[in-house]
C-alpha cells in the first residue's frame, strides 16, 4: 500500500468513525453492535444506489453516471 492509498484509507476510516458516532438506523435505533453496523452500511449503500438511479433518470442516462456528452453535428463540437 503506497502513501496515497494509506492516506485515503485513513481519511475514509476517520469519516466512517465520525458518521457512526451519531448514526441511526432507518428504524431510529442507534448502532450498538456489529449487526447494527452491517445494517447501517447496507442502508447507506441502498441510498447511494437509489440516488445514482434517480440522477441517471433525471439526466437521461440509464447507467446513473451523470450527463453524457452528445455531439450536435456542427463542426465536431460537443455539448452537455
Amino acid at each position: 500500500m503506497n502513501t496515497n492509498e494509506r492516506q485515503l484509507a485513513i481519511s475514509l476510516l476517520e469519516s466512517i468513525r465520525e458518521d457512526v458516532t451519531y448514526a441511526r438506523l432507518n428504524n431510529g435505533s442507534r448502532i450498538l453492535d456489529v449487526a447494527d453496523l452491517r445494517q447501517y452500511i447496507y442502508e447507506q449503500i441502498g441510498r447511494i444506489r437509489t440516488n445514482a438511479y434517480f440522477e441517471g433518470a433525471l439526466y437521461g442516462n440509464s447507467d446513473g453516471k451523470g450527463q453524457a456528452i452528445k455531439s450536435n453535428g456542427h463542426n465536431g463540437k460537443a455539448y452537455l
